[in-house]
């Protein structure tokens, strides 16, 4: 697979001069499918904040930890992921096919360079295909005709928003609360919705999840909004939540126990999972 590092030429479709979310969060987890202004956001985070990593860590972690759990204890094999970002290790169909080979995944996102690889996964994986759509459109996205040709919409599908909703920046024409509801009635019954969010835990480390929104959203990335918790439980629209609840993404169903004490970055991200009866 071609990486694209700075010595990798660059596709006509990618500007290299801007920084992209699916790039970034790429840099954040040590990857290669990333430019040098992706990693200048990276690296004046972590100048600021040195544990803003552990946001990307902890959502991945999440991510394979709730997808293991559809798969194993839902029945769901069908997935709608969201702002699937580039491949990294772990992916969602990954995951899921490891423990249901049948699941059918759609990943769904407009970055350029996460098209690229989407065009990749097809070639490779027979049950898994990509579209090209705004998550933030989701009348567009539910409409859009491999969406609806490659997963039941008579049948369960399990939902994933994981790390996307906080680059939304439209709140004033549309809301988040708006366009999870949009998704929200249009999935069957007995579907599952994930969702994972930068979160103001509103204790003694609101003042770092503050700061940390505002690196973000005073980077050339211009995006990384941090909700309170009931600010987060709307997004689910009055689903029935899957115990623990929404909790910090550390907090759900983690492997083992914490040895150490949680930095203030791995308490400001919250994630969880509601099924839509």
């Amino acid at each position: 697979m071609n990486r694209a590092t700075s010595d990798t030429p660059v596709p006509a479709s990618i500007d290299p001069t801007k920084p992209s979310i699916a790039r970034v969060y790429d840099a954040f987890l040590n990857g290669k499918d990333n430019y040098e202004v992706d990693r200048q956001v990276v690296q004046g985070v972590l100048k600021a904040a040195p544990e803003a990593r552990d946001l990307a860590l902890e959502n991945r972690s999440f991510l394979i930890r709730a997808c293991r759990f559809l798969a194993q204890r839902t029945g769901v094999t069908q997935y709608l992921d969201c702002g699937s970002g580039l491949p990294t290790a772990e992916n969602v169909h990954q995951v899921v096919q490891r423990i249901n080979p049948d699941s059918r995944i759609v990943y769904v996102d407009n970055d350029p360079l996460v098209l690229a690889h989407g065009r990749a996964l097809l070639e490779e994986n027979e049950n898994t295909v990509f579209v090209a759509e705004d998550i933030f459109e989701p009348e567009k996205l539910l409409d859009n005709a491999t969406v609806r040709s490659e997963l039941d919409w008579s049948e369960p599908i399990a939902l994933l928003q994981l790390g996307t909703l906080h680059h939304y920046n439209g709140e004033e024409t549309r809301t988040r609360k708006d366009i999870m509801r949009a998704y929200i009635d249009a999935l069957p019954p007995g579907s599952y919705v994930v969702i994972s969010h930068f979160l103001d835990p509103q204790d003694e480390h609101s003042a770092t999840a503050r700061k940390l929104e505002d690196l973000f959203l005073h980077s050339m990335m211009g995006s990384g909004t941090f909700s309170t918790q009931n600010e987060l439980q709307e997004l689910f629209n009055g689903l029935e939540m899957v115990p623990p609840g929404l909790v910090r993404c550390t907090d759900w169903w983690p492997d083992g126990p914490h040895l150490k004490e949680l930095n203030a970055a791995q308490r400001s991200i919250a994630g969880g999972i509601a099924r839509k009866a």
